[in-house]
């Protein structure tokens, strides 16, 4: 490369860089010898290097949206067990992967005994949303109470309601699980009626509807709740016993087996 080559690229990597294009700086004398060597035209060159760089724009993106969702771990439609949870539908949620129901403002509701998936579903499902480049958040619904709460007596409830509403899908986890206080049902009830036929709700919960009231208190506001989420929602049930119940039971028999092996083969004296 002479003296000129030299400038020009050092120029053209400084004017890529004040552009903020990273990606084609990186690649662009790379892929300019697999154009020359494939004898393409300064189009087609073009056409690639850009490729690459929405490419890594939109990975880069979609990283974000998952770091911003919180997930506590991600999860894939991929390594759930279908086989052992024939009550899911694997038609509806294909059909759900392509995220058409946040378009709609429709809701998810997961309902089926600990244990059973419901949250594996609901992160696979979120995390797919964040891929086709919708805003989530994934909360355990006792934290979001706290949070609420919290927010309230620090006069920033406002905000906290506002960030909320500035979602896609919103996922509330494990709803049912410890009750919640007056105050804190009545916080809850009204970022999901905020989120009405605004923003899309993914809801896991170990309760069937007739016990929601055992969590939110009152009939009133039970009914209430279960008015908005339930209209335009799909609701999904995962029957069964406890993936972590049935990994105790294999371990402790697989052990079981083991000592009764190890006495079994210890010779015996006289």
């Amino acid at each position: 490369m002479n003296s000129t080559e030299t400038k020009s690229a050092v120029l053209l990597h400084h004017h890529l860089k004040s552009l903020r294009l990273p990606t084609v700086a990186a690649e662009c004398e790379k892929v300019a010898a697999q154009a020359a060597q494939d004898n393409a035209d300064h189009l087609s060159y073009l056409l690639r290097l850009t490729e690459l760089e929405l490419l890594e724009r939109e990975k880069r993106a979609s990283e974000r949206r998952v770091k911003a969702a919180r997930f506590p771990t991600i999860k894939t439609l991929e390594t759930f067990d279908f086989a052992a949870r024939p009550s899911v539908n694997k038609v509806l949620v294909a059909e759900l992967m392509r995220c058409e129901y946040i378009d709609k403002k429709e809701n998810i509701l997961l309902v089926g005994n600990p244990g059973t998936g419901k949250s594996h579903l609901a992160t696979a499902l979120a995390a797919q949303a964040c891929a086709k480049g919708y805003r989530v958040r994934f909360i355990r619904t006792t934290e979001l109470v706290t949070a609420l709460i919290e927010a309230r007596d620090e006069r920033s409830f406002l905000r906290l309601k506002a960030q909320f509403a500035k979602l896609d899908l919103l996922v509330l986890d494990e709803l049912g699980y410890v009750p919640a206080t007056k105050v804190g049902s009545e916080l809850l009830f009204d970022v999901i009626s905020t989120a009405y036929e605004r923003t899309s709700l993914i809801v896991t919960t170990n309760l069937p509807f007739e016990s929601w009231t055992e969590v939110l208190g009152s009939e009133r506001l039970t009914g209430a709740t279960l008015d908005r989420l339930t209209h335009r929602c799909r609701i999904i049930e995962t029957k069964g016993e406890s993936y972590r119940l049935q990994d105790a039971k294999a371990r402790t028999n697989r052990n079981a087996k083991s000592v009764t092996q190890t006495v079994d083969a210890t010779p015996t004296s006289n």
